[in-house]
């Protein structure tokens, strides 16, 4: 009887020998699944990899920046600020909103002068910058862009004449944002327009010096002076660099007035919406590869 209680206790757990056997050899199981660790200049072009692909990404679909041309937005936005703009939201519908501040593609003859795109003659310099601007670190030496402040949208009535304030949809304008001593209109003024669906009416914080929708719109063709919402790369948000000029780029409190606004259709939380998809889907597939993922 005394034999077979030894037996049983042999049976149910491990003796002394067994134990020290598996701490020589770290554990059957556990020694199995050990991996060795890969040194950091292994794994170092790996991570460059993924981070070059993590910011052509951001640059192409998230956020880009932007270095101002010219001065036709000052002194909001000064010549060789570096701006953020976004690209995420026009993906889910929305469209730019009265006051805003665009980053657009030239409609057609818009880009002349200083603000004309002028590539590098030296091959290297083009090669670089090239590389750089594809990943997000350097403005692209030949992209048509433009910048400007969304004054109306499709739909919208313009009136811009010498001597009086700017108004859109019958509401005057009192336009803080104008570079100091410039008047609304006087410059270029262009009286009563209609802004097409489909289209934008923008114009230059600096109005003396910014060849904007008013300076186009005696141009060829019914769209002459309006930017297609096609066209347009997204808003700038911020000022991202120097960090002197450090600020934030709000829709001036002008564009909320009641009687400018009627109408409207609000295309931000169709943005909001989609911003909300991809973040509880992003949560959903990380719980299930924790379900999937093995445990030790």
């Amino acid at each position: 009887m005394d034999e077979q209680a030894a037996g049983a206790v042999t049976d149910g757990a491990a003796s002394d020998g067994d134990v020290a056997e598996a701490v020589r050899g770290g554990g059957s199981r556990t020694g199995a699944a050990a991996k060795p660790q890969r040194s950091l200049w292994k794994e170092l072009p790996f991570l460059v990899v993924i981070a070059l692909v993590l910011a052509v990404v951001i640059k192409t679909f998230f956020v880009q920046a932007f270095v101002i041309p010219s001065v036709s937005m000052e002194n909001t936005l000064v010549k060789n600020d570096r701006v953020l703009v976004d690209k995420f939201s026009p993906w889910f519908g929305a469209e730019p909103q009265r006051g805003q501040v665009i980053v657009f593609k030239d409609p057609g003859g818009w880009l002349t002068g200083a603000e004309a795109p002028h590539p590098s003659s030296n091959a290297m310099v083009r090669d670089t910058q090239s590389v750089l601007s594809t990943i997000g670190l350097m403005p692209s030496a030949d992209d048509g862009d433009l910048i400007k402040r969304v004054i109306a949208v499709g739909g919208d009535t313009v009136v811009c004449k010498a001597g009086a304030p700017l108004s859109v949809n019958g509401v005057a304008l009192k336009e803080p944002y104008l570079y100091p001593g410039a008047t609304p209109c006087d410059q270029e003024p262009v009286g009563t327009v209609t802004v097409p669906k489909g289209y934008l009416w923008v114009m230059g914080d600096n109005r003396g010096d910014s060849e904007d929708s008013r300076y186009h719109y005696q141009g060829p063709g019914s769209t002459a002076g309006f930017v297609p919402l096609s066209d347009v790369v997204g808003r700038a948000f911020v000022v991202a660099w120097p960090v002197a000029h450090w600020a934030s780029l709000p829709s001036p409190a002008d564009f909320h007035q009641p009687g400018l606004q009627q109408g409207d259709e609000v295309a931000a939380p169709v943005a909001l919406g989609g911003l909300v998809v991809l973040v509880g889907a992003g949560l959903v597939l990380l719980r299930v590869r924790r379900r999937r993922s093995p445990r030790g």
